[in-house]
Order: structure tokens, then sequence, then C-alpha cells
């Protein structure tokens, strides 16, 4: 282990309390799954759904046998539904006829038998939302269903908590030696990364006999309430007295036009600054690309050291032929993700199938209405793409960040893996998969040399 890096505990971010008022006191104990078993409803794994995906990617499909027929007619419904809403003359009668068959042959996703059928359900929904002109409604506040499928989620894959640790990782190596540490957080929400930060800066005390001063904060959209935001601080702060943790708690909103203004963002002389945006859902579907591009494009001016990101991985060239073939391409490689995921969890935990579809419905369902909405209305995406063209540098990822992050793949499926793409990404992949990734960055020189200038004037 290299001598200044800060280890994190793993077991932190597992099964995370939601209860308001003990917060992050203490985890709870691993999820109770016996009330998510579901007796009778049990459904096993059938093994055909892959096969019918990949025969309906092929160039040359296999015929269809008569049990995976009527499955193979829906994928191939969606895919024309997708196809008379692409292009610069859409077909909207005809994804309309489309539509209206799928909903006559699928059943509720409750009583839907296997993955496929309940995929069907969820873009065929998401398309109806298009076709209807109605873009994705996400409340203010998290009902407790969403909550209690979060905490599912972190304790079912790896997929929210490689994007936290890795991120923590990446700043606890970067502060070593510092005092005084200020996180900007872009959407906070409920502030689940930040405990077992906290805990590992008073486990450590950062290489001092005492433990540094940590300030958050956290920049809202116009989403997420100013109420929520202040409660999410509350808990934080209970949560950092408690382990006796120097901390504070500020908060500012973007601007009417959904632009970051670092002006709003109050920094202190001789602090370490770090900008940190976790863009993977299930945090923010609800983000566009000029609020986060005007976010990140504002670490010069408030003197971040580093700007942590984590967001949804697009699959190399295959993301790139997705967005040439417009929306279809982009239906069907947001299709794939939500498959791996699905199949994930499905292969993962065969016998909860209750807790998987708690999962489906609070949490897949809403993120694919969203990026299919995304998608729709041609939104760019690739933030690190982005960064890397816009001169960002990057900053390299610690060996012990590397091997922390495969420990935690290797506590779940053995489909899961991690894989290195350049010296400061990670990769989360399911099999073939890429689902998510984490990069760090520091800002472009000439950006910050111009900073430095201006402050000087």
């Amino acid at each position: 282990m290299e001598e200044d890096t800060l280890p994190l505990q793993i077991s932190h971010y597992f099964s995370t309390t939601f209860n308001a008022d003990i917060a992050w006191a203490h985890n709870s104990p691993a999820t109770d799954w016996s009330s998510f078993s579901g007796n009778g409803f049990n459904i096993p794994f059938d093994g055909f759904d892959d096969q019918i995906f990949s025969c309906l990617l092929s160039e040359n499909p296999p015929l269809a046998t008569a049990s995976d027929e009527k499955r193979l007619r829906i994928l191939h419904l969606l895919m024309a539904a997708a196809e008379a809403l692409s292009g610069p003359h859409k077909q909207r009668a005809l994804a309309g006829v489309i539509l209206f068959r799928l909903k006559e042959l699928l059943l509720p996703t409750e009583l839907a038998a296997t993955m496929v059928e309940r995929l069907a359900v969820h873009f065929t929904n998401a398309l109806r939302s298009i076709l209807a002109g109605k873009g994705p409604s996400f409340s203010r506040q998290p009902a407790a269903d969403e909550l209690t499928a979060l905490q599912l989620m972190q304790d079912m894959s790896p997929y929210i908590s490689f994007g936290h640790l890795t991120a923590n990782q990446a700043i606890l190596d970067a502060v070593s030696g510092f005092q005084q540490i200020h996180i900007v957080d872009f959407d906070i929400k409920e502030g689940l990364q930040w405990p077992s930060l906290i805990q590992a800066l008073v486990s450590h005390k950062n290489g001092n006999f005492t433990s540094p001063s940590l300030r958050i904060t956290a920049v809202a959209s116009g989403k997420w309430s100013t109420a929520k935001v202040e409660e999410t601080g509350q808990r934080l702060t209970a949560f950092a007295a408690s382990v006796c943790l120097p901390f504070s708690f500020d908060h500012c909103r973007l601007g009417r036009n959904q632009k970051f203004r670092p002006a709003a963002v109050r920094t202190v002389k001789g602090e370490a600054v770090i900008l940190n945006c976790v863009l993977q859902w299930p945090q923010t579907p609800h983000r566009t690309a000029t609020s986060v591009k005007s976010f990140i494009g504002g670490a010069a001016a408030i003197g971040a050291c580093l700007v942590t990101v984590v967001e949804e991985e697009n699959d190399g060239g295959e993301a790139t032929v997705a967005a040439a073939a417009g929306f279809t391409g982009k239906f069907m490689d947001a299709m794939k993700r939500h498959w791996a995921m699905m199949e994930a969890l499905e292969e993962g935990f065969p016998k909860q199938r209750m807790a998987r579809e708690m999962v489906e419905k609070e949490i897949l369902a809403p993120r694919i209405a969203a990026a299919m909405w995304k998608a729709y209305c041609e939104e760019e995406g690739g933030v690190g793409e982005w960064m890397a063209a816009a001169g960002f540098r990057r900053v390299d990822l610690s060996g012990f960040n590397v091997s922390q992050a495969r420990m935690l793949v290797k506590l779940f499926n053995y489909g899961y893996r991690v894989e290195e793409e350049y010296s400061n990404k990670l990769v989360l992949r399911w099999k073939s998969r890429r689902l998510v990734c984490a990069t760090t960055w520091a800002v472009p020189p000439t950006a910050a040399a111009e900073a430095a200038r201006e402050t000087c004037l």
C-alpha cells in the first residue's frame, strides 16, 4: 500500500440506513432477504432470454422455436416502434399502432414470467410516453419504496458503490496533508456517498494527530427541493458529529438557465477543493448535459485540485455506431444496457423475485423512461470524452484504488469485473457489457492560470 494512501472500508458501502433519526450513525445488518423471497413467486431463469436477444441482434437470426416465438415477436415490435419514431420523417401513427399491439401482447410486469417480457414492458411504456410528448417526471421527495429499492440495489449490485468507492478513494489520495477539505458536490441527493469518506478521514486523521475539517457544498438543481438538500445536510452534520469530525454544510442552486455559477460557492484560502459529479442513475436521471458541463467548467474558477466524475459508460465503438444510427441505435444501446442490469440481478439473486421487482419498478423503469427521453431529444452524453477534448488533465488513480475496486466486485456475482482504461479511468462491466465508469481529472493548465490571474486582479 502506498504510504500516503488512506484506505476506505468497503463494508461501509452496504446496507446504508435510511431512517431519518439514526441516519448514518451505524450500518444496518444485511438485508433480510426472507421478506422478499415471496413463496410461490420464484420463477427460475429459463435460459432462453439471452438466446432470443442474441438472435434479434444477429444479421441472420435463426428461426425461433415455438416456446420463444412470442418474445421474439415482442422484441421485433419494439424495434419497429423505435424505428417509426426515428429520423426526420417520423411515422407517429405507425408507432402508435405498434405500441397498441404491444400493450395487447404484454402482461403487467408483476405477472410477466420472464425477464425479457418485463424489460419489454418498461421500454414499451417509455416509448408510449415519448409518443404522448411527455418527459419523465420525478418527485421532489423520494418515496419510502424508492429508498428501500436503493438499499436493495446496493446489497445486490456494485453499480452504485463502485462509483462512490472509486471517487472517494481518489479524493482521499488527493487531499493527503491538507487540514481543510472542501467538496463541491453536484446534486447531492441523499448524500449516500459521504458517510464512508467521513469515517475514513476520522480513522486515519489524514496523517496527523487531529482529524481534518470537511466542508461540503451541495449544488442543487431545480428538481431537488431546498428542504431536501437541507435535510441531507442535517443528517451528514449529525453523523460527522457522532464520529467527532469537524464538519460544515452549505448549498447553492444552479442559475435560472440551469448553469453553475462559481461565485455562488464560498472558498477559503489553503483548503483542498474537490468537484464531485456522480452522473449515473439512479441518482440523477434528470440532469442535462448543459448543467453538468457548466459545473465541471467552473472547476478552475473555484480553484479545484481534483474533479471526480462517475457516469454511465458507452460501449466503445458500438456506442459510436449507435449514435450514428440515431434514436434506433440509442434505443438498442439502452436496451442492451438494461438487459445486462436485469440479467445480473436475476443471476445473482434467482430466488429473490420480489426484491428484484422492487428495484425494477422503483429504479430501473423510471431510468429507462429518462434514458429514452434524452435519446429522443438527442441530448449529448459522454462527459469524460468532452473533458479530455476540453484539455482537462488525467489524474492517475492509485494502485490501491484499483485493487480496492477489484476487491469490491468480488463480493458480488462472478459476472462483474473491473477494467482499467487510461491511467485515470476504471470501468465496471457485467460480462461483455460496460456499465459505469469513474474518472479523475485536473483543470486544464491554461484555465488554471487564467483563474489565478483573475483572482489577483
